[in-house]
């Protein structure tokens, strides 16, 4: 027998063939019987091949596989002769017997173990086919060798390669589960995030559409037909709601918006303002219109007129006069004046207490006013200060802080810029006043490092030009240097003890005060900090001055294209020369052209603004002396130019660099000019019968053209006027510098 062929009937070995009789009852049970017996068969043996398969391999298919059927020779019963007569009555008999439901049954039997023999036989006949032609030669050498009597009654068709291809996928996919199993314990998948990495919507058709036709000459319309619309009508009124927000403090273009504004997108978008340049803008614009009110209004009155001839003077070509006639100003004699020294229009007027009683909040107390001379209808800023101010400057690039000394030697400071509601209102009249109270005050707070005697002078010391030689030394930047902040004030009291203070600005305003600077008013900025103390008293000690006792300080400036240097004036006609950092300069001391030792107090000292190292010294002998810094004894020396009396103000004009002016005690003003005459004054002016108290100089010393040159008085009975030169002194010459140098070339 052979694989894929159908299996031939089974006979007996060793005996002869019997057959029962095909349609006797007998013969029918035995095909019941054995058709059982074979699907039995079947079972095990496919059962046994698939435990053989497993256990021997896939190479035990190639043995012989014909001991692998059993013999089914037990099956079937051996027939004698003598018997099938018998046999066949028997069965004659018993089929009689059966009834017909039963008869018909085994016939319903037949027919079906027939139809099935028929149907395997085709089956097999056709797989025989499609294994090859050897096995089909075979296969009709078998069919040829057998007996006609033998034909097969049912065949079983086996396909061992087929169970052992099975039999081998079996076994991979139980290897590849086992497998899996155990990685499987070993391996966690995460699925912690996922992302797409291409989101298309399908186009819909209207879009499609759109797109094949929508660019060709058509036209798009459409219809509505209110089929949108499901609103239902209720008997309630509908409450009228609107969604509103804002955000303090605003982050962008839009701070507040809601359903009645629309989208935030759509809120128009807020013009960006530049508040400091808006500041500077509005500053500005006010000053001029303000400038500009009071050019009217002084048109208007010609008591205020500037071409009055009553307050001209023969050394002027116009004047003007600063409004004192002011409520808190009646009866307050001037003390002292001083000008900007970057703001040449801006003047300060320190006036004392009143004669009279007027105001409690008023009276104890001294008054400094800041002016414009283009406004002179009222000052610009009020302050009060609870000393007797002895001296006083603004700050060296912006005239917004103003610095005092006083009798009992502190420091006050002012700052300008601060807000007048942290100050003082005072109704006076019909209209309310400020009075701004000192931002800072050394009295009380900086005991060691303090003045013990009155204050004589203060100076405020500018660093940018000293920066360009120590660039490395200085800690601040450009942009703080030109802001006015990062400079020193020098503060002189009359023992010789000169204090270097450090302006410092804090980065923000306290209103609740500090605890720590107990000298800062509540909101203020600005505060002086203590950097060094100079003691001047040793090196001003000379033979021959034993007898006139302790030398005293009376004034101190700073050299303007280098800082580090000052010259001091004392009560002995010395001038000392020191530095900041203690070195040694040459020449220590300037000495007038006597070299007796007598007790002539240096009332004023002026440097050159034009850059020259050259400064002049008014003495209370009436002398006035052109020194260089680099001499010892002074270039030019003029001693009787004042008829002996002493000089209390000495200022160089700020237009032409040959050209200074001097008062006397005697209220008299004196004009030089070296260039016309190096002799003496050239203009002499007495100020009678209101007598003069103090005197400054303003102008604009940059303009060669339109620029003016202007005396501030101050008078005995506590008016301030302003006196315009004449053209003649302000009006620079041609190479008037160079010719000066010339003359003191010439001099030495």
């Amino acid at each position: 027998m052979k694989r894929g062929t159908t299996v031939a009937p089974i006979k007996e070995r060793g005996c002869q063939e019997k057959s029962l009789r095909k349609g006797s009852p007998r013969y029918t049970e035995n095909l019941v019987r054995n058709n059982g017996k074979d699907k039995d068969s079947r079972r095990k043996e496919i059962e046994k091949e698939d435990i053989d398969s497993e256990n021997a391999g896939a190479d035990e298919y190639a043995a012989c596989f014909e001991d692998d059927f059993e013999d089914y020779e037990d099956d079937f019963e051996v027939c004698d002769g003598d018997d099938d007569s018998s046999n066949e009555l028997e069965l004659k008999e018993k089929i009689e017997e059966l009834p017909l439901a039963r008869k018909r049954e085994i016939q319903e039997i037949h027919k079906a173990i027939n139809a099935e023999n028929e149907r395997i036989g085709e089956l097999s006949y056709r797989l025989s086919q499609k294994q090859g032609l050897l096995e089909g030669e075979r296969s009709s050498e078998t069919d040829a060798n057998s007996s006609p009597s033998r034909a097969p009654v049912c065949g079983i068709f086996v396909d061992f390669a087929t169970a052992s291809h099975r039999q081998k996928s079996r076994t991979q996919a139980l290897k590849q589960k086992t497998r899996s199993t155990k990685l499987l314990r070993l391996i966690d998948l995460d699925f912690s995030f996922t992302f797409s990495l291409l989101d298309l919507p399908p186009v819909n058709e209207y879009d499609m559409y759109i797109r094949n036709f929508g660019k060709k000459n058509t036209k798009q319309a459409y219809v509505q037909y209110n089929e949108d619309n499901v609103d239902r009508d209720i008997q309630t009124e509908e409450i009228e709601t609107r969604a509103v927000w804002t955000q303090h403090p605003g982050e962008g273009t839009a701070v507040s918006g809601g359903s009645g504004s629309g989208d935030v997108r759509e809120v128009a978008a807020a013009p960006k303002v530049n508040t400091p340049r808006l500041a500077s803008f509005l500053r500005a614009a006010c000053q001029v219109i303000a400038v500009l009110l009071e050019e009217d209004r002084v048109a208007a009155e010609p008591s205020w007129s500037p071409g009055a001839v009553d307050g001209t003077l023969a050394i002027s070509d116009s004047s003007s006069q600063l409004n004192t006639n002011l409520p808190f100003l009646q009866d307050r004699k001037v003390s002292c004046l001083c000008a900007s020294q970057v703001q040449r229009q801006m003047v300060v007027s320190v006036h004392g207490l009143p004669a009279a009683a007027f105001a409690p909040a008023l009276d104890s107390r001294h008054v400094l006013c800041v002016w414009d001379i283009r406004q002179p209808s009222g000052p610009q800023k009020v302050l009060l200060c609870e000393s007797k101010v002895t001296c006083c400057c603004f700050s060296p690039f912006k005239a917004f802080l103003l610095f005092a000394g006083t009798a009992h030697g502190s420091i006050i400071l002012w700052d300008l810029r601060e807000d007048s509601r942290i100050h003082q209102y005072v109704k006076l009249g019909d209209c309310f006043w400020t009075f701004r109270m000192a931002t800072f005050s050394t009295d009380g707070v900086l005991t060691s490092v303090n003045h013990c005697s009155p204050v004589q002078a203060v100076e405020s010391i500018s660093t940018s030009v000293y920066k360009k030689q120590s660039f490395v030394l200085s800690p601040f930047s450009m942009q703080e240097e030109m802001s006015g902040l990062s400079f020193h004030v020098a503060s002189l009291d009359e023992s010789g003890v000169l204090n270097v203070w450090v302006v410092v600005e804090l980065p923000r305003a306290d209103i609740a005060g500090s605890v720590s600077d107990l000298g800062l008013i509540p909101g203020g900025r600005i505060k002086l900090v203590h950097s060094t103390t100079i003691q001047l008293s040793d090196s001003l000690c000379q033979k021959g001055c034993e007898f006139w006792g302790c030398t005293q300080t009376l004034n101190v400036k700073f050299l303007p294209s280098d800082p580090s240097h000052f010259i001091v004036g004392t009560d002995m006609g010395l001038i000392s020369h020191g530095t900041r950092q203690d070195l040694r300069v040459s020449p220590k001391l300037y000495k007038p052209q006597q070299h007796d030792v007598r007790p002539v107090r240096v009332n004023v000292i002026d440097f050159s603004p034009f850059g020259e190292p050259v400064f002049l010294a008014g003495c209370s002998d009436g002398s006035i002396r052109l020194h260089q810094l680099t001499s010892e004894c002074p270039l030019l020396q003029w001693n009787g130019s004042t008829e002996g009396h002493a000089v209390t103000g000495l200022r160089w004009s700020l237009t032409r660099p040959a050209v200074f002016l001097a008062q006397d005690e005697t209220s008299c003003i004196y004009i030089w000019d070296l260039l016309e005459s190096d002799l003496g004054p050239v203009a002499k002016q007495l100020i009678s019968p209101d007598r003069l108290v103090a005197m400054t100089v303003v102008g604009e010393a940059e303009k060669t053209s339109g620029s003016f040159l202007a005396l501030v008085l101050a008078r005995a009975s506590g008016s301030v006027d302003i006196q315009y030169l004449r053209r003649a002194w302000v009006a620079p010459v041609r190479d008037e510098l160079r010719r000066l140098q010339r003359l003191l070339q010439e001099a030495l």
